[in-house]
């Protein structure tokens, strides 16, 4: 396998961290979409959505979606504790949070963070009227996932899963919309700050980097 990525983007994070609380190691190979790499036809070829993570199968197919390749890994490195939960309850909560985290959170910010920043302005069109809008989306969010968290000390309940990492990577993100976890979100704070000392992502955290939300 081999995993085609630019290891600091939330959507690598999320595979990144995956294959660490697993202990899986696969290939990196970099990929410039500030340069517009993901844009050439020859990596279109591979990636049906153009973008990165892209996961290499031995067998020469793809996959994308960072989703679809922590699940893909979880099923071809099976353990006890599965990342997506094991009764189905656990799963349906998992997969509920999951895309609670990713449809009001992360994807929110990320058009909060291109239609602000204009990071992209030579490939898409940016309105930044819409990314007030997002950014005070995200801002409006936070209190949901910090009741969450007032309940259960993890995301989807009691175990830590896949819905976690995706809330760690969203918290990390908003940093660059100028958000900031005060203390009027505390059950967010500490669970960001105990996320933060969990080995497999303390071995992916630059050393000069903090880790407080």
């Amino acid at each position: 396998m081999k995993l085609y990525e630019l290891a600091p983007t939330p959507s690598a994070r999320r595979v990144s961290i995956f294959l660490a609380e697993k202990g899986i190691e696969v290939p990196r190979v970099n990929v410039d979409i500030r340069g517009g790499e993901n844009l050439s036809a020859e990596f279109k070829a591979k990636s049906v959505n153009g973008r990165i993570p892209l996961l290499e199968l031995d067998d020469g197919s793809y996959l994308c979606e960072s989703v679809a390749i922590c699940r893909y890994l979880e099923e071809i490195h099976p353990s006890v504790h599965s990342l997506f939960g094991n009764t189905p309850l656990e799963r349906a909560k998992v997969e509920m949070w999951q895309r609670i985290i990713e449809l009001q959170g992360l994807m929110v910010g990320f058009q909060a963070f291109r239609n602000l920043s204009g990071v992209y302005k030579d490939r898409e069109n940016c309105v930044e009227s819409w990314g007030t809008e997002s950014r005070q989306r995200v801002i409006d969010f936070l209190p949901s996932l910090d009741q969450q968290l007032s309940k259960s000390p993890f995301v989807a309940g009691d175990e830590f899963s896949i819905a976690d990492i995706s809330a760690y990577v969203f918290i990390s993100f908003i940093k660059n919309l100028d958000i900031e976890v005060t203390d009027n979100l505390p059950h967010i704070k500490a669970w960001f700050n105990t996320m933060a000392q969990r080995p497999a992502i303390v071995s992916l955290t630059p050393k000069n980097s903090g880790a407080n939300a």
